[in-house]
């Protein structure tokens, strides 16, 4: 059945006008002509027509095979390990895919229209590109042969109906409590940092932490792939990174963005996630007035992030360490952590507020805290003592 696809596919392409620009239900009369015209050559049972006309409608409008995977919104992520092999992950389980690209060619094609819909390059030359799909979807890709057993392609979906706080906390991904408390933090304009392992659930927790600025004032973001989907502030300005081109020429590094940011009067900065020498930049913006901004990074716990700040401002800058722990404790004012739990789902690990420097060392305050039950009903613990929120400062050691 690959083949007479294809057949099927390439008959189709013949007679449509790509000149012109066509309606999906023009391709689709003309899929419909080309299957009747082949089931008089070939028997075709109904269903199996059925079937080939909505797989070649997304194998030329779409991104073949894959567009299945997209349209669940119970899948997450899905992970193209070559032409033959396809993974996907549903409810936190990974799971293998019957299905298959009809060849490496085919997967080729479905990559190169990913890349040139938000503008990107990916060839030999140039084998590693992230991007996004039209719906927002983080695309990443790695060509040979930098990948050694034909092209990978990793796509984390993000939900069509974007996540608020509320949701989360239904979902027990953190507490009520906790809920308020960041609430009152991001409109007490303190500067909050989202750390995480991948796949955590960072970009997803920082949209909805997004929800609690203030409509009327101004905010940039700034990001890798334009991920993020903040709808309640009007006066929002969305930057994005661009790569260099084929001569190697007009590259826009975080870095830039960050500092042209800092002449176009923002009330907060959202910055993506950080990686690399821009972490210098990020808490420089977060010191020089722009309090209430939001940033996310990789890492295993709080304290390995402050240790990740480090090592990415040096790597970049020839500065003293003691000066570029005094930027971070005068910068950042509370950590949050997500993780995966046992049982697969994402959440808040623990909130903690920056105390500042000790005997050259940053100091740390958990304020919530995770507690993973051996009977697997785990909670997130308010442990009191809050420099930031009156309410946690009463409550003392609270259960929610």
């Amino acid at each position: 059945m690959r083949d007479v696809k294809e057949e099927i596919r390439y008959r189709t392409l013949e007679r449509l006008n790509l000149s012109e620009e066509l309606s999906d239900g023009q391709v689709l009369t003309e899929i419909e002509a080309v299957i009747l015209e082949y089931g008089r050559e070939n028997y075709l049972p109904l269903e199996e027509k059925c079937r080939l006309k909505q797989e070649i409608f997304h194998a030329i409008r779409g991104l073949d095979i894959l567009e299945e995977l997209l349209r669940d919104d119970a899948v997450t992520e899905i992970m193209v390990n070559g032409y033959r092999t396809i993974f996907y992950e549903k409810e936190g389980m990974l799971f293998l895919w019957e299905k298959e690209f009809s060849s490496e060619e085919r997967l080729r094609d479905v990559i190169q229209k990913m890349a040139a819909g938000a503008n990107r390059v990916v060839n030999e030359a140039s084998p590693i590109a992230d991007t996004r799909l039209p719906d927002g979807s983080r695309v990443n890709i790695v060509l040979p042969p930098a990948s050694l057993d034909g092209p990978a392609v990793t796509i984390r979906k993000f939900s069509k109906v974007p996540y608020t706080m509320e949701r989360l906390t239904q979902m027990g991904a953190l507490s009520e409590q906790a809920r308020e408390y960041l609430a009152e933090a991001v409109a007490g304009r303190r500067n909050i940092f989202i750390s995480g392992g991948t796949g955590s659930g960072k970009t997803t927790f920082l949209n909805a932490l997004s929800a609690y600025i203030p409509g009327e004032e101004r905010v940039i973001t700034i990001e890798d792939a334009a991920e993020l989907q903040i709808r309640s502030i009007p006066n929002l300005v969305r930057l994005e990174v661009r790569n260099a081109n084929t001569e190697g020429c007009s590259a826009v590094t975080v870095r830039d963005l960050i500092k042209t940011a800092l002449r176009m009067r923002p009330s907060r900065i959202i910055v993506g996630e950080v990686r690399g020498a821009e972490a210098l930049d990020m808490l420089q913006a977060m010191n020089t007035g722009h309090e209430g901004s939001l940033s996310t990074g990789h890492a295993n716990s709080a304290q390995d992030m402050i240790s990740r700040l480090e090592t990415m401002v040096l790597q970049g800058s020839d500065i003293p360490l003691f000066a570029v722990r005094r930027q971070i404790a005068s910068a950042i004012d509370i950590f949050v952590q997500l993780c995966r739990r046992r049982d697969g789902s994402r959440g808040v690990s623990q909130i903690c507020e920056n105390r500042g420097l000790y005997e050259g060392e940053i100091v740390l305050k958990p304020v919530f805290e995770y507690n993973d039950a051996a009977d697997g009903e785990g909670r997130l613990c308010c442990l009191g003592g809050s420099e930031f929120w009156k309410e946690g400062m009463k409550s003392g050691t609270k259960d929610n």
